[in-house]
């Protein structure tokens, strides 16, 4: 992404260089020399001075500055010894808000809600997920609430309670050893099931639902039952008359320590196992899927090394696109080996980049090596195409210092102008509140630093040793002196393809240049054309911001794993069948309440009445300690206003993935008299809603800012600013937009996707709008058809090679990387529309 706005004038005036070892006037000197300027150039002049200086010194001694940039890939390539490789990432550490309310939410239930989980678990009073494994049961013929299928059902349990994994020294770890226990005995995995296995003649028709009595014991079925089919009302509950789901949990020890491990050990084991078990139990009424606590974790991780040949295909099809890209049929002028070696200097600077900050201890996580190096081949290779443009228009009759010279002053400003604004695009993303992000824009950021370095000292010393190339071939390859003369198949070889000679005198001119300037340009500028393109643009900026009001917020965690991933048809079951009740939420009075004070619980009981009317909760399946322990004291004749006998009666009493439900509990929380919080661990994850959207309208108003700056800094033009600014604005309405047309949902993935498209607008827009204020041309269409003839091949260039190194993902089975490649797409398309279309019309007008 490295396309500048180019300094390129009207052609002619860019080949007389003196001759000579003196530094020559640069074509941008000669420009202010021959006509008015009506703008500033403070940091323009003496920028192109200084590259011409450097040009100058680069093709004096293009090997030490060849040579130089491969010794310090060495140097700091060997930081990738400290690559993480079997270090497990904290997906929650990575993928949640740093900082949010729900963190702070579990640290305060952490601190003040100790629990002694050894022999009285309570999965309502966990303020961290436990480890455990979940098996979803679907009756695939009647109801489950039959004979048949809860023997099925319960088949499965006791195979997986039976199941036990290896530990060291060939010992076993039985699920009995690891389980989580309630006075002594492992938790049932679902207590209809458990009351079932107790009573084989349970009468099933009276089965009541949320809230199932058995043996004067309540049983919670919310959450575990499933499909449900109600009767009539029986007090709070309903009868149950059909369900076709059942969830089976298991939960196990969580502590850290070493039950930590050998719970881990087993739920491997459990994974490993579990295909083979479904197998040999031969179920025949019922389906089952699974999940476990790791199962996002090893998912993810595994989808993650799935894009490995991904990675190789798309580092072909670069190489092969910016050769044939650079091929002419002059073979002197031929430019595919300097192209291969720009996509290589692209690779050394992510071996740099990458080594570097494992150096200085940046933490690692798996997505910046899988994005990064799709971000690096697309937007490192970009400023080969202009240099090499730069370098075809140069004089053959020069010196390889003037003409190399001659490049650096035109493409000062451009190259540098690219760079310095798409490490800026990154490191703004550095705000972001998600930690995958912020490492992910520091890689890339610096990364690119290291692309700009090599493009102008790697790449342009190569550039000068193929221009050495250039001279020794013409010198071979001139016609022979007498008829009967050939030249050698050696010398044919070294200067392959060996189809023409150039004419010394000349410059070379690429056919898609002339297209640009004899058929695109004229025909864009023509009267019909320019009313079309304004319908068209009307029309993508209706939809686009029509899109936007559609735009689904927020990362599904399930989309971590791959499509094939057996974690799928399990939350498409849980989501079909299960998905009624949504996680239990804490209610937690915060400071101190004296609760026999008759007014503070009139106070506190009118603040949970609250909560119980908010259309996300189930009153239903409330509990409240409070509300027992008073009914408690109320039949044994106890006065409950009275401190000293509250206090002493008083025993051990135990226990939507929606923003609109956080949104909604914590308001009510917040208005209430008493100071109340609502907690689930599942809010965790959650918080991601509610920070998300302003995530990225800070992020993009930012980047937008700093690239409006720079242009005016660098691009001495206030007009192509503005037009710049437009262009950022439109093509991020317009990518936002088409997100919600193509399932992308606004995510930390999407987030960063958005800040990226800042970079591209600004620079597929800047070219084209900087030649256009730029030009000679007497009237607006003669300007626009330079603009595009000079800078319409790079800009298709860029944009091309971008989607040719992000197409393969499309083939990726995995949310989060085909992701990478909608976005991108759309960026690129988009962006290329403004540069190549939108931009040149509108000029026009104006």
């Amino acid at each position: 992404m490295s396309l500048g706005p180019s300094k390129v004038a009207p052609e002619a005036g860019l080949e007389a260089e003196a001759h000579g070892d003196s530094l020559p006037a640069t074509p941008l000197e000669n420009q202010l020399s021959e006509r008015p300027r009506r703008d500033t150039n403070c940091l323009e002049v003496p920028l192109s001075r200084a590259f011409r200086r450097l040009g100058w010194e680069v093709g004096s001694h293009p090997w030490i500055f060849l040579l130089v940039p491969m010794v310090l890939t060495a140097a700091l390539g060997t930081g990738l010894i400290y690559l993480p490789k079997y270090e497990e990432e904290n997906l929650e550490e990575q993928y949640t808000p740093i900082g949010s309310l729900a963190k702070a939410e579990r640290r305060f239930v952490q601190e003040h809600f100790t629990a002694n989980d050894s022999n009285r678990f309570s999965v309502s009073r966990k303020s961290t997920e436990v480890n455990f494994a979940s098996i979803l049961a679907v009756s695939i013929t009647t109801s489950l609430l039959d004979q048949t299928i809860l023997s099925e059902i319960s088949k499965v349990d006791d195979v997986i309670q039976d199941l036990y994994a290896t530990g060291e020294n060939r010992t076993q770890i039985r699920y009995s050893q690891v389980c989580a226990k309630y006075q002594g005995v492992c938790v049932p995995s679902n207590p209809l099931l458990s009351a079932w296995q107790m009573n084989r003649n349970l009468d099933l028709r009276n089965i009541t639902f949320p809230i199932y009595n058995h043996m004067g014991q309540p049983f919670y079925l919310a959450g575990t039952i499933g499909g449900t089919f109600l009767g009539e009302r029986t007090g709070m509950n309903h009868l149950l008359l059909e369900a076709k789901a059942m969830r089976l949990l298991y939960y196990l020890k969580t502590e850290a320590g070493e039950d930590n491990e050998l719970s881990k050990k087993w739920l491997i084991h459990f994974l490993n196992q579990f295909s083979n078990i479904e197998k040999s139990l031969a179920l025949k009424n019922i389906q089952v899927v699974y999940f476990t606590s790791m199962s996002r974790q090893l998912e993810f991780e595994a989808t993650s090394m799935t894009v490995t040949p991904l990675f190789h295909l798309a580092s072909l099809l670069i190489i092969l696109f910016a050769i044939i890209s650079c091929y002419r049929c002059d073979c002197v002028r031929n430019k595919m080996w300097v192209a291969a070696i720009g996509v290589i200097s692209a690779a050394l600077a992510v071996v740099s980049g990458f080594g570097l900050m494992l150096y200085v201890g940046m933490p690692f996580v798996i997505i910046v090596i899988v994005s990064l190096f799709f971000l690096k081949q697309v937007l490192g290779v970009d400023d080969m195409f202009i240099m090499i443009s730069a370098w075809q228009k140069t004089s053959l009759m020069d010196n390889i210092k003037q003409r190399l010279s001659s490049v650096y002053s035109k493409v000062a400003v451009s190259i540098t102008i690219t760079s310095i604004t798409n490490v800026l695009v990154f490191y703004t993303g550095i705000m972001t509140s998600f930690r995958s992000v912020q490492y992910l824009c520091i890689y890339t950021g610096t990364t690119l630093l290291f692309c700009y370095f090599y493009n102008i000292t790697c790449f342009g010393a190569f550039m000068a040793l193929d221009g050495k190339r250039e001279v020794v071939c013409l010198r071979w390859l001139k016609k022979p002196a007498t008829p009967d003369q050939k030249c050698s198949s050696f010398k044919k070889y070294c200067c392959l393809p060996c189809d023409s000679l150039p004419e010394e005198q000349e410059t070379d001119v690429h056919p898609m240049n002339l297209f640009f300037r004899d058929y695109f340009g004229p025909f864009l500028t023509s009267t019909e054309s320019k009313f079309f393109v304004v319908l068209l643009y009307i029309l993508y900026i209706v939809s686009s911001i029509y899109g936007c009001f559609q735009v689904q917020e927020g990362l599904d965690l399930r989309n971590l794993a791959s499509d094939d991933s057996y974690i799928t048809p399990y939350f498409n079951v849980e989501e079909e069948y299960l998905s009624d009740y949504g996680p239990r939420v804490m209610v937690i009075v915060t400071e101190t309440l004296d609760y026999w004070d008759k007014y503070a619980r009139q106070k506190l009981e009118k603040c949970l009445a609250d909560l119980e009317n908010s259309v996300y909760v189930d009153k239903n399946v409330t509990e409240f300690w409070l509300q027992e322990y008073l009914q408690y004291m109320e039949n044994s004749g106890q006065d409950v206003n009275d401190k000293n006998t509250f206090i002493n009666s008083l025993g051990i009493s135990s226990s939507t993935n929606k923003k609109m439900m956080l949104f909604q509990l914590r308001g009510i929380a917040e208005k209430c008299e008493i100071p109340l919080m609502v907690y689930n661990q599942a809010f965790i994850y959650f918080d991601q809603y509610t920070v998300i959207l302003e995530n990225t309208v800070r992020n993009v108003i930012v980047a937008s800012s700093a690239m409006f700056i720079v242009s005016l800094l660098l691009i001495p033009h206030p007009l192509c600013s503005l037009w710049v600014t437009f262009a950022i604005a439109s093509v991020i309405v317009g990518v936002t937009g088409f997100m919600a047309f193509w399932n992308v949902n606004l995510d930390s993935i999407s987030m960063i996707n958005l800040v990226i498209c800042i970079g591209f607008s600004f620079d597929f827009s800047a070219h084209i709008s900087y030649a256009f204020v730029s030009s000679s041309k007497p009237s607006v269409n003669e300007k626009t058809i330079e603009a595009l003839s000079l800078l319409g091949y790079p800009v298709l260039q860029s944009a091309v090679s971008t989607v040719i190194g992000v197409c393969v993902l499309s083939a990726a089975k995995a949310y989060i990387f085909r992701t990478f490649f909608k976005i991108m797409f759309l960026v690129m398309v988009f962006g290329a529309a403004h540069g190549l279309i939108f931009i040149p019309v509108f000029l026009t007008f104006f």
